[in-house]
């Protein structure tokens, strides 16, 4: 292997590593952890989970933005991106990591990681998932000598993962309760 390969993949490799460690720490966390059914609940909202399944919609809105915006940067929806572009995929970033917290703080700390059903183990292993490869991109993000198709990737993992979580809770809530707020 040449020095320009070690470096490429110590590049691609520390973001992956860590990323799987913060997975594996939150799975543990919430495996040991004491689930304390203390809610995040806000004004307005009738139950905990209508305000989890309505921030993890605003999340996944804000990840299609990032989807979208993304494809313009990479070029392939035509053309040049603009210059609006690119702030508004760290913005819509931003905000869906943001809205994301008081959602997953309660699913590791009110919840833990449970295993009940089918339904309910595949969002735990998502949810830490999710996080551990969304930490391995944002390192990747100002990693210098990382693979050009790394980044693309990863970010397209922390999108699968995303939608998948919210399909396994929130979706499955607004089948079971309807459009509540």
């Amino acid at each position: 292997m040449t020095t320009a390969s070690n470096r490429t993949a110590v590049a691609l490799l520390v973001p992956l590593v860590v990323g799987a460690v913060v997975a594996v720490v939150l799975g543990v966390y919430g495996s040991l952890h004491t689930p304390t059914g203390v809610a995040v609940n806000l004004a307005g909202f009738s139950s905990t989970q209508s305000v989890k399944a309505w921030l993890a919609t605003v999340v996944v809105v804000l990840a299609i933005v990032q989807l979208l915006s993304a494809l313009k940067m990479y070029g392939k929806l035509g053309g040049a991106a603009p210059a609006w572009v690119a702030p508004v995929h760290r913005w819509s970033g931003r905000l869906a990591f943001l809205v994301s917290i008081p959602v997953a703080l309660h699913c590791l700390y009110a919840l833990g990681f449970q295993s009940f059903d089918t339904r309910v183990l595949l969002h735990s292993l998502l949810g830490c998932f999710f996080y551990g490869v969304f930490v391995a991109k944002m390192l990747l993000l100002r990693k210098n000598g990382a693979p050009g198709w790394s980044l693309p990737v990863v970010g397209g993992l922390v999108f699968t993962a995303l939608v998948g979580l919210w399909l396994s809770a929130s979706l499955w809530f607004f089948t079971q309760s309807g459009l509540t707020f």
